[in-house]
């Protein structure tokens, strides 16, 4: 029992560098904190932001290496802990670093916002600050993390004996890691080359989207009726796609409608040009009503319509058609297909022809094989002669 005050007395004096060191790292925290102030919107405050919780972490373990090296306890012990300390402080400069360059990345999509008219570069700009911000990370976190890893001597004789035998284990975690690196790679082909962008409007699977969000790993693209489509960023490097935003958002459309050939083309021309002058979607480049095909009843009308952007389209598209359908329906109900036939009722009925039956006949008829010309006469003639020398028949 009398042995209960010294380890009370070793138990504080453990204890104390350990909250002494929190404490500190805490006020230096809340220091920071308050000169960076509630709003953090000014340079000096978003730094301080970005630097606070790190640096105390640092300056904890700081002050607590300083104070474990004057601790009453054994070498091998205090070796122990300053490893673990010196540790923690790289990890602490690790996540910095992870810090700075996701609050870098954050300053230049506030430098270049999606909310305006023309947001072509601005897309740009944010779908290679997103993806190479995001690669960035994961690169300055892996690396950081197998540093840290490396200094156990127990994890260091694993890593030698990985690359003594580098050859089967390399291609086996080649083969296992190869969807990880390849979106790695797809995703800084992506941020050079630029295929796709943020706010892009995609044709995927035949699925119409936009896209939502890019991460280090896969795009989010929010479908047209607010689902999520999840893509990996290799699967937009090996497969053809559609995207309706490379350049320009600007699109034509089509409207097809099957009319009679009794369909005043000028007339519906004239009333897609009113549609169209009408509807405030229409950008006004392209207004066209053009025969496109013909079948045994009908022809092919497409109306060729323009708009600023792919929503736009789809909704003139639609007016257009409804207007043009009631125009129709309203002004000029014969353009519509009409479906010709004769119906006759009972055996003793006739179909009337113009002019007398057998000169029509005659004038409609073509030759056929049940047909006896005069050449088909003189041929049974001769057939039916007996052969010189042959007696005749009896009379």
């Amino acid at each position: 029992m009398g042995s209960w005050p010294a380890q009370a007395q070793t138990w504080v004096l453990a204890a104390w560098p350990l909250l002494a060191a929190l404490l500190l790292g805490w006020l230096l925290y809340r220091a920071m904190r308050a000169i960076a102030g509630h709003d953090g919107r000014s340079l000096r405050a978003r730094v301080l932001l970005v630097v606070a919780m790190p640096a105390a972490a640092a300056l904890s373990l700081f002050f607590l290496s300083i104070a474990v090296a004057g601790m009453p306890l054994r070498d091998a012990w205090i070796g122990r802990i300053q490893h673990w300390l010196g540790v923690g402080g790289w990890l602490c400069l690790t996540w910095l670093a992870v810090r700075a360059i996701g609050a870098i990345e954050r300053r230049i999509l506030r430098e270049h916002p999606l909310d305006m008219a023309d947001n072509l570069r601005a897309r740009r700009v944010q779908t290679q600050a997103r993806v190479l911000g995001r690669v960035a990370q994961v690169t300055i976190a892996l690396v950081g993390i197998s540093v840290a890893l490396m200094t156990f001597p127990a994890i260091r004789q694993v890593g030698t004996t990985l690359l003594a035998s580098a050859g089967v284990l390399g291609l086996v975690a080649g083969i296992a890691a190869r969807p990880v690196f390849g979106n790695l790679i797809a995703g800084l082909q992506l941020a050079l080359t630029q295929p796709i962008r943020l706010d892009d409007v995609v044709i995927v699977d035949d699925e119409w989207g936009r896209v939502e969000e890019i991460t280090s790993t896969y795009i989010v693209l929010r479908i047209w009726d607010e689902r999520r489509m999840v893509v990996p960023l290799q699967w937009f490097i090996e497969n053809p796609f559609q995207n309706w935003t490379r350049t320009t958002a600007q699109l034509l459309g089509t409207v097809l409608l099957w009319l009679d050939y009794r369909t005043s083309l000028a007339q519906l021309r004239d009333e897609l040009q009113r549609i169209c002058r009408e509807d405030p979607r229409w950008d006004r480049r392209v207004c066209v009503a053009q025969v496109t095909d013909t079948d045994q009843r009908s022809m092919q009308v497409r109306l060729l319509v323009s708009a600023a952007n792919s929503g736009d389209l789809f909704d003139l598209r639609c007016a257009v058609r409804e207007r043009m359908i009631d125009f129709i329906a309203r002004r000029h109900p014969h353009a519509l297909p009409h479906l010709r036939a004769d119906l006759t009722r009972g055996n003793d009925a006739q179909i009337r022809m113009p002019g007398p039956a057998a000169a029509h006949t005659a004038a409609t008829s073509s030759p056929s094989a049940e047909d006896v010309n005069a050449a088909d006469l003189a041929a049974a003639a001769a057939r039916a002669a007996p052969a010189p020398g042959a007696c005749a028949p009896p009379p």
